[in-house]
């Protein structure tokens, strides 16, 4: 597995993942190339957006961006907002894991104090992985539990 930064060549694979849980009803936010392309490469508060590829095949990413004032998930302006999004076909093999220690130290070379991951409350696989990394409950909001990992003590 090899762990980079991802580029608008990425972009049509990591929509075409994007769109299957999509089509499970397992994310409802856009899952189009414009999108990807918009909000994870060039997305205008993004610090960082890491891809974990094997052979050419895009096995997940993870991004994280700066929240910014009244921002549609209702995280702290100034905080950190992450999205951690895994082929489904790469499954229980470590992507978000290896993708997790990037995005850290993107967020502490940031100046970040907080990081939120916002999860749907369905969605099981995602609440284990933010827990394992760290993150707890803050605030559980009408559909969703959002996680805070703590960066440095105020």
């Amino acid at each position: 597995m090899q762990i980079r930064s991802a580029t608008p060549a990425d972009v049509p694979q990591m929509s075409a993942f994007l769109m299957r849980p999509t089509e499970l009803g397992k994310r409802t936010r856009p899952s189009g190339e414009t999108f990807v392309l918009d909000y994870y490469i060039n997305g205008p508060d993004k610090i960082r957006c890491t891809l974990a590829e094997e052979d050419g095949v895009v096995l997940g990413f993870q991004s994280i961006a700066r929240a910014p004032e009244g921002n549609e998930f209702g995280v702290t302006p100034g905080w950190g907002i992450i999205g951690t999004h895994v082929n489904p076909d790469a499954a229980r093999r470590g992507v978000g894991r290896a993708l997790f220690p990037i995005s850290l130290k993107a967020a502490q070379d940031a100046g970040l104090t907080d990081i939120d991951a916002s999860i749907g409350a369905d969605n099981p696989e995602g609440l284990a992985y933010y827990e394992a990394m760290g993150f707890r409950t803050y605030r559980t909001p009408a559909g969703k539990i959002c996680k805070r990992y703590q960066l440095y003590s105020v």
